[in-house]
């Protein structure tokens, strides 16, 4: 029961650090480059945790004798959060969230039911699929998508695709989910393999900033740090984003050899959404103030739901 409130407050940090790399954008121009700058302040905290508490840094040599797709992770978490820049202005805000959530709930459950990356096994069966349909009922109807259809006068933003690239963008958001939990898995079993969840998430950033380092170069994207207009000063906080990806990695690493990266998925999903709801409800981090209705909190309680009937067997 507390690895599942440790997934919530996990999944709660992830809206902060949404807000907080999108303020950062705002200042540096590039997405690129404020993805580059977030991976490195994450990658400083974790080098720093693992000088802390493993007292060494990760030894790769460790990992060694197991297969390639062990050091992946890093790079898969910047296909993620690439693919969500190109998703949405094609798609919209709504299928941008869901299409990849729906990825990483059936990515996760095949994972755990064929035991994929190594991970523990976890049959699927009728209570964790029932469980699965709820969370993400759940999900369409904390970001508005059912309380859109039952009041016409409420419209869901849509993206510039239609026809066969509709569709082809529609399965790239699917897909960009997967390897969001792929990733999980990943990481996971490379905190088994180095003896350190903090150690797997460090290599992760390594990863991931080399690759950033390198679309950062490719796109020649200027290096610069500006006051947007209407701003009279930058927030400090736009500078945690990194420091909150660190916690967030971390808790992937930590969580899914404990309780199966199905499991890990849904209750970080759950926390995504609470802190998502917090921050429009009281118009937190610059956030436009948006009151919860009562459809997005019915589709909270779906979600716990959910959660509740895949761990509760």
């Amino acid at each position: 029961m507390l690895a599942v409130v440790f997934g919530v407050l996990v999944g709660l940090v992830m809206p902060v650090q949404t807000s907080a790399n999108s303020r950062l954008r705002l200042s540096v121009g590039s997405p690129f480059l404020a993805s580059l700058v977030s991976f490195s302040v994450g990658f400083a905290t974790l080098l720093l945790a693992a000088l802390l508490i493993d007292g060494h840094l990760p030894q790769p040599s460790l990992a060694a004798s197991l297969p390639a797709w062990i050091w992946a992770g890093g790079v898969l978490g910047v296909v993620v959060l690439t693919g969500n820049i190109f998703l949405f202005p094609r798609l919209g805000s709504v299928q941008t969230v869901v299409l990849p959530i729906a990825g990483q709930v059936i990515m996760g459950l095949l994972i755990d039911h064929l035991g994929l990356f190594h991970a523990p096994v976890h049959r699927l069966d009728a209570t964790r699929l029932l469980g699965a349909l709820l969370l993400v009922l759940g999900v369409l109807g904390a970001i508005g998508a059912v309380d859109a259809l039952l009041r016409p006068g409420r419209h869901l933003s849509t993206g510039t695709s239609s026809g066969f690239s509709l569709w082809a963008w529609r399965v790239a958001g699917v897909v960009f989910g997967m390897f969001s939990a792929a990733q999980t898995a990943i990481n996971g079993q490379l905190g088994v393999a180095l003896g350190s969840a903090v150690g797997a998430a460090l290599v992760s950033f390594t990863f991931g900033v080399a690759t950033l380092l390198l679309i950062v170069l490719a796109t020649r994207a200027p290096w610069r740090l500006t006051l947007p207009e209407g701003h009279r000063r930058n927030p400090w906080w736009m500078w945690i984003g990194g420091f909150l990806g660190a916690a967030f990695v971390f808790g992937n690493a930590y969580l899914s050899p404990v309780i199966g990266t199905g499991l890990t998925v849904m209750t970080i999903l759950l926390g995504m959404m609470v802190g998502s709801l917090l921050i429009d409800h009281f118009g937190l981090l610059g956030a436009k103030r948006k009151p919860t209705t009562l459809v997005q909190a019915v589709g909270l309680a779906l979600m716990v739901v959910g959660v509740a009937a895949i761990r509760l067997p």
